[in-house]
């Protein structure tokens, strides 16, 4: 018998990732995309606003930089409601430049978290809250790439101070 048949007998086995493997794989994928649309350790702390084809300017406001890590939040200034209220949608997130990860700490899709996972949520309950957030934020990332959003249409607002 070759050594084809011997191999194309045996079945593939496919090694199943855990739900938090799956979270740790998007937060890198979501880091790629990161760096592709805005290249978080170029930009210095403060607002900065990228033009797409889209119609809508994406706002990227640096908020803190540490050593390894850099607080972002990128939202569409045009949908707010008002200064008071939190546009729709909107993410806070954590970039990892030593890990080479991006987090979503936090996301407003028409809803608080406390409306959709009450005060307490078990463990579960946040993984999964965590793993829809930063799905979305892959998809969206996806999107203003798509729309033409990059590091060559970001241009800094120099004189507004960042909004914490």
């Amino acid at each position: 018998m070759s050594a084809i048949a011997r191999t194309s007998a045996t079945p593939l086995r496919i090694p199943r990732l855990s739900r938090f493997a799956w979270l740790m794989a998007l937060y890198a994928e979501n880091h790629q995309r990161l760096q592709r649309l805005i290249v978080p350790e170029l930009l210095a702390v403060g607002r900065h606003m990228s033009h797409g084809r889209d119609g809508l300017d994406l706002r990227i406001d640096v908020v803190e930089r540490h050593p390894y890590t850099t607080e972002l939040r990128l939202f569409y200034p045009r949908l707010s409601d008002g200064p008071d209220t939190v546009p729709d949608p909107s993410a806070w997130v954590r970039h990892y430049r030593d890990a080479r990860q991006a987090e979503v700490t936090h996301c407003h899709l028409g809803r608080h978290w406390q409306n959709v996972l009450g005060l307490h949520p078990p463990l579960a309950t946040r993984i999964d809250h965590r793993m829809r957030m930063n799905v979305f934020f892959n998809k969206w990332l996806e999107y203003l790439l798509e729309q033409g959003h990059g590091p060559t249409s970001i241009r800094p607002l120099d004189d507004l101070a960042v909004v914490a």
